[in-house]
């Protein structure tokens, strides 16, 4: 083993990738918006090809693009020449990433692509490769030294061809004007699909479960019913069914602390009138920040000024919103 010291080697790494990132975005230039131009008028899809490290790239690229709004997918160029090949069509726009500009497997396409008229993007480290000088537009991504000693195993050229295709995804998320709600449509399944597109409709209790007494009632009874409902609070009503407000735990330590006696009180002596509510079509995570802010655990949520259904903190837990 040599007296490496693997700290130096990892700072070293990290730097000499930095800078090569950095001195990328100089050549953010006509060619890039020509690029980005192709992928707006494409009426097909991106089809990203790359081989062994670069076909790395090209498949996060890929994917990055379609979560982005612009619809893209993988093709391995070796598949590509036995059959492959035809699931790239005449709407598409093909990007080819190869550090060398010579790879085989992507050169060997030119020919095809060209004879579809297919535009084709190129990402490569030699502007003066056969891969740059047929593309369409090329963008360099060319690197000074690789951060492996030996200068052979791809590192920093596939940093800055990430970098560069994550710059073209931007580029066309922002120039389509894509939200985050589109972004959500496009990762239901995850975290933020939920906190995105989940309504406090979704997960509010509703019917039979909303606590409701009416603000005539005695205290015992506002008291029996939070108890069997278990939020913490319960809506307080008048005889048409409106909310007039709530009475919560809170509300019963301050009446103690008044010494209100609770035997013979109404609700509608110590409830809070000015309680705070939600609709049902307002998203989930906007009904967590109001929670946080005013720090309470539960929402009243209303319909025509009626109480429509309550909604828990525990309930945004157990809904991945949190």
């Amino acid at each position: 083993m040599r007296d490496i010291d693997p700290i130096a080697s990892a700072r070293r790494t990290i730097d000499i990738e930095a800078n090569a990132v950095g001195r990328l975005s100089e050549r953010i230039d006509a060619h890039f918006a020509t690029a980005c131009e192709l992928l707006l008028a494409c009426r097909g899809r991106a089809v990203v090809t790359g081989m062994g490290k670069s076909g790395h790239i090209a498949n996060k690229i890929a994917a990055t693009l379609a979560s982005t709004g612009t619809p893209a997918f993988f093709v391995h160029p070796g598949e590509a020449s036995h059959g492959d090949l035809g699931m790239i069509t005449r709407q598409d726009v093909v990007i080819a990433i190869s550090n060398s500009g010579e790879t085989t497997e992507i050169t060997t396409l030119i020919p095809l692509l060209k004879r579809l008229a297919i535009p084709l993007i190129a990402m490569t480290g030699a502007p003066n490769s056969l891969l740059a000088r047929t593309a369409d537009v090329h963008l360099d991504v060319s690197v000074a030294q690789e951060a492996c000693p030996l200068g052979l195993a791809p590192t920093t050229s596939t940093t800055v061809t990430l970098v560069m295709g994550d710059a073209l995804a931007v580029a066309l998320l922002e120039k389509r004007g894509f939200s985050a709600e589109d972004f959500a449509f496009s990762h239901p399944g995850g975290k933020l699909g939920r906190r995105l597109l989940l309504k406090v409709g979704d997960i509010m209790h509703a019917g039979g479960e909303v606590p409701r007494v009416t603000e005539d009632k005695p205290l015992r009874h506002a008291l029996l019913e939070m108890t069997q409902k278990g939020f913490g609070l319960t809506t307080v009503v008048n005889a048409d069914g409106e909310l007039l407000g709530v009475f919560t735990d809170g509300d019963l330590r301050r009446a103690i602390d008044h010494q209100v006696d609770i035997n013979v009180a109404r609700v509608g002596e110590v409830m809070t009138r000015s309680c705070k509510t939600v609709p049902a079509d307002l998203l989930a995570a906007e009904a967590l920040g109001i929670m946080e802010s005013h720090k309470i655990t539960a929402l009243v949520v209303t319909d025509a000024s009626r109480p429509a259904g309550v909604i828990h903190m525990h309930d945004l837990l157990r809904a991945g919103v949190v």
